[in-house]
C-alpha cells in the first residue's frame, strides 16, 4: 500500500479519476479525441463495469452531479424501483423474513444505471459534446471481447463470497474459472456475452436498454429467474433529474445528492464539522469531531432518508444554520457518544471528470454488495444488483418494500465550489464509509489546505460497516498517529486498529478540480484502488 504523500496529476485540458486504469485511460482517450468531462466519464463508467465487475455492473445504479460552464449543478438520478411483483407477500409466501442477499429474489429492482447515462449523453451534447455513444462503448466492448486481468480486488472477494455466490445462476461461468476455481491475480477474464450487449447499445443506443431488444431479453431472463421485476417495470423506468441538496458554509458551497441517498449525511457533517472550530488536520480534535459528526448526521439520516416521493420531511430543514448548529452544539469535544446504531453496507465505484471549457462530473455506480444479486442473466451478460435487500419487509419500516419504490441508497456523490473559485468532484466507495471519507477528504483539502494528493490518500478510519465487513465499531488505519488513536480509546470510542498501514476497507476515494483563471485541472485516486488520475 503507498504512503500517504500522494502526488495529484496536474493537466491543461482535462483530467479523468477513477479506481481502475483501464477506466482512467478510456476516459482520457475521450478527451484527447476532444471529447468533453461528461463524455468522458461516460467511458470510463462503460469500462469500469468490465474491469471492475464486483464493484459495478451494467445491472445496477448510478447517481450524477454535473457542473456546466456557466457555474450550474445538476443533478441525475438514475435509481431503479422495485418490480411489480415484489410484494412483501411474494417475499413471506416463500417463507422469508428478510429479502435473501443472493439469487434472482435479490434482484428486485430496475437497474437504472443505464438511464441514467442516456441523460448524461444528452447532457452533455447540450453543452457542446458530439461523441456517439458507439464511441463512448468502444474501450468497454474491447475489454469484454479481448479479456482484461482479473484485479487483486476482484480475485480476494471471489474467494471470499464464493460460497453464497456460486449456487447463484450464471455467477460460476462467468466469473469462475473453467475448473471452477477463483481466477488466479492478472489470470485474463472474457464477457463475450457482455460485449455483445454493449456492442447492440452502441448501434441502436441506450433507449434499447430498456424499451428494446436488450431490454426484452432482460425481462425474459429474470422471470425464468424468478425474479420480481416484469417486463413493463423495465420499459417504463426512465431516469430522472432533480434539484441537488446544497449548502453554504463559510469557505464552500457544497452539492449532493438528495434521498433515496445518502447524500444529506456528507452535508450534514461537514456543516457541523465546521461549526467545531478545529484549528488543524490529524489531531484528535479533527478525527473526533468528524466521527461525532458523523453520529449526528447518521441519527437523522436514518430517521428521514427514503424514496424521494415518500419523504415525510425535508432534507433541507436540516442544513439550515440553525439546524446544524443545533447538531454542533450536542457533540462533547473530549468524549464518545454511545454508539453503534444500525449500519448500511454498500459497494460501488465512484469517478470524475472536468475539463477546461468548465464541465466538472461527480458520478457514482453500484450492484451494491460484491457482486451485486449474483444473477447474471444468459441472453445478456447482465450482472444484476441486489440494492433492493436494503428495503424491509415489515410495513412500519422506514424503507419498506412496495412496488415502484426506490430503495435507500448509500451511494453519495459530492461537489463544492470554494471561496477562492476552485469547483471539486469528488466521492468514495464503502457503505457507511462514504459519507465519512468524503468529509475526511474536503475537511483536509478546503478546511485545512492540504494537498489533494494527500488529502485523499492519508490514514482514514470508518464508522460502522464498510465493504467487506460486518462490524460496526470504529476502525482506524495502522498509520494513523499511536498518539491520536489512544485519545480516541480514552476518550470512549470503541476502537480497533488495523494491522494493515493502508487498508482498503476505507473504500476508494477520488476528486478532481477544476482551477479558476484557466489555470488547469487537477485529478487524483486512491492509492488504496487500482487506479489513478490522467489528463491531457
Amino acid at each position: 500500500m503507498a504512503d500517504h504523500v500522494h502526488e495529484s496529476v496536474r493537466a491543461g485540458r482535462g483530467i479523468v479519476a477513477a479506481p481502475h486504469h483501464l477506466a482512467v485511460e478510456a476516459g482520457r482517450a475521450v478527451l484527447e479525441e476532444g471529447g468533453n468531462a461528461i463524455e468522458a466519464a461516460l467511458a470510463a463508467a462503460a469500462a469500469i463495469a468490465v474491469v471492475y465487475p464486483h464493484m459495478n455492473h451494467i445491472g445496477g445504479d448510478g447517481f450524477w452531479l454535473i457542473r456546466d460552464p456557466k457555474g450550474r449543478v445538476s443533478y441525475i438520478e438514475a435509481a431503479g424501483y422495485a418490480g411489480a411483483k415484489a410484494t412483501q407477500a411474494f417475499y413471506t409466501e416463500r417463507g422469508y423474513d428478510a429479502i435473501p442477499p443472493r439469487g434472482p429474489l435479490a434482484a428486485l429492482t430496475v437497474p437504472g444505471q443505464i438511464g441514467g447515462w442516456q441523460v448524461a449523453h444528452e447532457h452533455a451534447a447540450l453543452v457542446g459534446g458530439r461523441m456517439p455513444v458507439r464511441r463512448l462503448l468502444e474501450s468497454a466492448i474491447e475489454h469484454a471481447r479481448t479479456g482484461n486481468p482479473v484485479s487483486a480486488s476482484q480475485h480476494r472477494l471471489t474467494q471470499e463470497k464464493r460460497a453464497e455466490l456460486d449456487p447463484v445462476p450464471g455467477f460460476r461461468e462467468t466469473f469462475l474459472a473453467a475448473d471452477g476455481a477463483t481466477p488466479a491475480i492478472g489470470a485474463t477474464q472474457r464477457f463475450e456475452r457482455l460485449a455483445d450487449t454493449l456492442e447492440h447499445l452502441g448501434r441502436a443506443g441506450l433507449e434499447d436498454y430498456y424499451r428494446g431488444d436488450v431490454g426484452r431479453e432482460i425481462a425474459g431472463d429474470l422471470e425464468r429467474a424468478g425474479s420480481p421485476v416484469t417486463r413493463e417495470d423495465i420499459r417504463a423506468y426512465r431516469a430522472i433529474r432533480r434539484a441537488p441538496l446544497t449548502v453554504k458554509l463559510a469557505n464552500m458551497e457544497l452539492w449532493a445528492s438528495p434521498p433515496p441517498t445518502q447524500g444529506l449525511a456528507t452535508l450534514i457533517i461537514l456543516g457541523v464539522f465546521e461549526r467545531l472550530g478545529v484549528a488543524a488536520p490529524e489531531g484528535f480534535a479533527h478525527v473526533h469531531g468528524l466521527i461525532e459528526a458523523t453520529k449526528r448526521a447518521f441519527l437523522i439520516r436514518d430517521r428521514v432518508v427514503t424514496d424521494y416521493d415518500h419523504l415525510l420531511q425535508d432534507p433541507d430543514d436540516f442544513l439550515t444554520p440553525t439546524a446544524l448548529a443545533r447538531e454542533a452544539a450536542a457533540i462533547d469535544p473530549r468524549r464518545a457518544a454511545p454508539w453503534p446504531q444500525p449500519a448500511k453496507p454498500g459497494d460501488t465505484i465512484w469517478l470524475g471528470a472536468a475539463d477546461a471549457s468548465g464541465n466538472v462530473v461527480s458520478y457514482i455506480q453500484s450492484i451494491y454488495w460484491e457482486f451485486g444479486s449474483g444473477l447474471v442473466l444468459p441472453g445478456t451478460g447482465v450482472l444484476m444488483q441486489n440494492r433492493g435487500t436494503s428495503f424491509s419487509l415489515d410495513p412500519r419500516a422506514r424503507n419498506p418494500l412496495l412496488p415502484g419504490r426506490r430503495p435507500f441508497h448509500t451511494l453519495n456523490p459530492g461537489m463544492a465550489r470554494l471561496a477562492d473559485g476552485r469547483t471539486v468532484a469528488y466521492g468514495c466507495m464503502g457503505g457507511e464509509g462514504q459519507p465519512q471519507t468524503n468529509a475526511a477528504v474536503m475537511s483536509r483539502y478546503a478546511m485545512f489546505g492540504v494537498p489533494l494528493g494527500e488529502a485523499v490518500a492519508r490514514p482514514r478510519w470508518v464508522l460502522g460497516r464498510t465493504w467487506g465487513s460486518d462490524l460496526v465499531n470504529l476502525r482506524i488505519e495502522g498509520a494513523l498517529d499511536g498518539a491520536v488513536a489512544e485519545q480516541l480509546e480514552r476518550a470512549g470510542h470503541d476502537v480497533e486498529r488495523l494491522a494493515e498501514p493502508y487498508s482498503d476497507m476505507m473504500g476508494h476515494a477520488g476528486a478532481v478540480v477544476l482551477h479558476p483563471n484557466k489555470a488547469g485541472v487537477e485529478g487524483t485516486h486512491d492509492p488504496r484502488a487500482d487506479g489513478g488520475a490522467a489528463g491531457v
